[in-house]
């Protein structure tokens, strides 16, 4: 038998007769009493001592045992007792009902069926392994994130986040151009994204961040980022050609604090709080539109230079939400010379009738979106337009929620209007 084998024998037989003890000590006093050798004085005092030995031995353990475990916000925590190492485990699933037909924003192509055949379908939209935490110092960082369905490693990222003014981040993930990207899927007001973010999205891309906070609490305040990247979207590692996308954000909190990427005013803004930020984006690329896992056919090398940018602003106070985006984006063909520029924008607004109403319940939000996508300013009647509506309910804010949606889209040029109906139940742990 070897020593390991042994040790663990008489760790777990020491473990044993302690327990016992505590049982044996746990119910002497109870004995006692009941054959009268004990007064009622002395039988409380003998609990109340009872009861603190334990909490001490308790105590002694947990300081004995190297690592914390508690569950937050962020789902399973395990944590350092130094507080040097930490790493948060959550899962977070979407299931969701469409009729006739889902009209995914994470499939380009989906935009162009609105006179597809009508459907009635589930869905496991999302179910995500969310990884994150620090090692060896609490501004080192770090993030990891898998999609079952997709089998898709969407983030891994490391960052150093030493200075609040200059943080350091490289890896994969959403890159800050727009909010509505950005904002995480498990924070939205409605369903899904609106149409503008299938084209005009940078989505997730491989590269390197640096960005800040400048003049917080003030007027002045003011978050940058500037990022260089591979420029092929979701797990491309290899670049197509020499040129980089390169990128750059600045985003004016106008009245001193910030406005986190998350939509509805779930927890209640007591002071008003809103941003203003424009954001631009070069590349030169076998593509123009993310996620897209290949280049088209006869598609050469770096065959397309993209110049786009956004103009956004949000706003959130004491249960009212709102936020816009304007986007332009040109693509020029370098085979042929053909220039082509999109236009974009959407706008959204969400309540809590509670805070005016007391008697509708509180979990209880109603949200519009409307948004519409021009492919290319120079041809008529292409226009793609959205009306959308919503109804949330939130069991435990963003955690744990589900959305009623319906939209009307339309498609100019002969397409026939559509009416689309989706039912979302969001749940982490």
């Amino acid at each position: 038998m070897t020593r390991l084998a042994l040790a663990t024998i008489v760790c777990v037989i020491g473990l044993g007769l302690v327990f016992q003890a505590d049982i044996v000590q746990a119910g002497l006093e109870d004995i006692l009493y009941e054959k009268g050798q004990l007064t009622k004085e002395e039988w409380i005092k003998a609990k109340a001592d009872n009861e603190k030995t334990t909490d001490v031995q308790d105590k002694k353990l947990d300081e004995k045992f190297p690592i914390a475990v508690s569950y937050g916000k962020k789902g399973l925590e395990f944590t350092s007792r130094d507080g040097n190492f930490a790493m948060q485990l959550g899962v977070r699933v979407q299931l969701r009902y469409s009729y006739p037909q889902e009209g995914d924003s994470l499939t380009p192509a989906s935009m162009a069926n609105f006179d597809d055949k009508d459907h009635s379908s589930f869905r496991v939209r999302r179910a995500r392994l969310k990884i994150g935490g620090h090692g060896y110092q609490p501004w080192l960082k770090y993030y990891f994130e898998y999609d079952w369905p997709s089998t898709s490693l969407l983030d891994w990222r490391v960052e150093v986040a030493r200075f609040k003014w200059a943080t350091l981040r490289v890896g994969q993930w959403k890159v800050e151009y727009n909010r509505e990207r950005v904002d995480s899927s498990g924070n939205q007001q409605f369903v899904d994204r609106s149409i503008v973010n299938a084209p005009f999205t940078l989505d997730r891309q491989i590269g390197a961040r640096l960005g800040g906070d400048l003049f917080e609490g003030t007027p002045a305040y003011l978050i940058y980022n500037v990022g260089v990247f591979t420029g092929l979207g979701l797990n491309q590692p290899h670049n197509d050609d020499k040129q980089m996308l390169y990128l750059g954000r600045l985003q004016w909190n106008f009245l001193g604090r910030d406005l986190p990427f998350s939509q509805s005013d779930v927890d209640y803004t007591e002071n008003p709080t809103g941003s203003l930020a424009i954001a631009g984006a070069h590349n030169r690329s076998d593509r123009f539109t993310f996620p897209t896992s290949s280049r088209g056919a006869g598609v050469v090398d770096g065959q397309f230079e993209i110049n786009q940018g956004v103009q956004e602003f949000a706003f959130k106070w004491r249960g009212l939400s709102v936020q816009e985006e304007f986007h332009v984006k040109e693509v020029v063909n370098q085979v042929n010379a053909a220039r082509t520029t999109s236009l974009g924008a959407y706008a959204q607004a969400g309540y809590f009738p509670h805070y005016m109403i007391n008697f509708i319940p509180q979990p209880l939000e109603f949200a519009y979106r409307y948004a519409f996508v021009d492919p290319d300013d120079t041809v008529r009647n292409d226009v793609r337009r959205e009306h959308t509506v919503a109804a949330n309910w939130f069991f435990a804010g963003h955690r744990n929620k589900i959305t009623v949606d319906y939209s009307h889209l339309t498609q100019a040029g002969g397409f026939t209007p559509e009416d689309r109906v989706r039912v979302q139940w969001d749940v982490s742990f």
